[in-house]
């Protein structure tokens, strides 16, 4: 009994260090066996055009670009401090734990910002997999774009919704920011990469830069802004895999440190880009993911 409540004293000084370990999510999805001919679909094609999630048990499977999410949630069109944007693609849904996110993430820029909240780009379809259009990742209902035009009326119409476009914030293909970045830009960043739930975010490489040369404070942030092409109209924002989803495959960890001679270098090869190597082979064009590429238990969600 004495070992009893010493143990319990020590749970009350240390909570997260007794906590139990969390508890396997249910896998609560039947089994199928596909033709030769349903595995050599493309996997888009089918994803692309479920209109519905799974009504099972929350859980993600496999990668984020190759994968799929059961019991997915659909972010609501419109709240106290979101828009969802571009309501005719079905791109609303996502892991509950991702949606809780993005709604954090908006109520916490309204109150730190002059911003009302966020514009959320796409998300994830119903149950995750490959898009129809768009992007090679978001299938795992871990992943959320995140506009950069401030969100100054959060009344906007569906119809608005489909024709308001976000603002580029680079000049010189991405070697710098331009007159449309503000330190707003930059919190939002900032409050997002300080979330526990998130693995990484997508910037073009000019705005890690500017943070990296602009930050006064704790730099640890900083190391899960990583650079990458084409991410100046948002910021794409990646979670975690949740708790117990055991087959959900992470990404690699960021390497240690703040990545800020990583994104000086982008920069560098923009503006000064390296010689063509003339013994590199040509690339192989990337073959679209068919069924069977899948986890089994996304053949299994596609069927549902």
């Amino acid at each position: 009994m004495r070992k009893y409540i010493a143990s319990i004293g020590l749970c009350l000084i240390a909570v997260t260090a007794c906590a139990p370990s969390a508890p396997p999510v249910a896998n609560d999805l039947p089994q199928v066996t596909l033709s030769s001919a349903d595995l050599s679909r493309e996997a888009r094609l089918v994803f692309g055009n479920l209109p519905t999630p799974t009504t099972t048990a929350a859980n993600v499977f496999g990668a984020y670009a190759g994968g799929c999410v059961a019991g997915a949630v659909q972010l609501a069109e419109t709240g106290p401090t979101w828009q969802a944007m571009r309501l005719s693609r079905n791109r609303n849904w996502a892991h509950p734990d991702t949606v809780a996110f993005v709604q954090d993430l908006s109520a916490r820029m309204a109150a730190a910002t002059s911003w009302s909240g966020l514009y959320i780009g796409d998300m994830s379809q119903p149950r995750g997999g490959p898009m129809l259009s768009g992007h090679a990742s978001h299938q795992s209902g871990l992943d959320a774009d995140i506009w950069l035009l401030p969100a100054r009326n959060l009344n906007l119409s569906r119809a608005a919704r489909e024709n308001l476009s976000s603002i580029s914030m680079q000049a010189q293909r991405g070697a710098a920011v331009n007159e449309n970045w503000t330190e707003e830009h930059a919190t939002l960043i900032r409050l997002a990469a300080s979330d526990p739930r998130v693995s990484r975010i997508f910037v073009f490489p000019a705005a890690k830069v500017w943070m990296c040369e602009n930050e006064t404070g704790d730099r640890s942030y900083l190391r899960k802004i990583r650079p990458w092409f084409g991410h100046h109209y948002h910021i794409h924002v990646r979670l975690n895999c949740p708790r117990g989803a055991s087959d959900c495959e992470a990404q690699d960890v960021p390497p240690v440190g703040d990545g800020c001679e990583d994104a000086q270098a982008w920069v560098n090869n923009i503006l000064n880009p390296p010689p063509p190597d003339p013994d590199a082979p040509d690339p192989e064009p990337r073959r679209a993911l068919r069924l069977g590429d899948l986890p089994a238990q996304c053949q299994a969600i596609s069927q549902l």
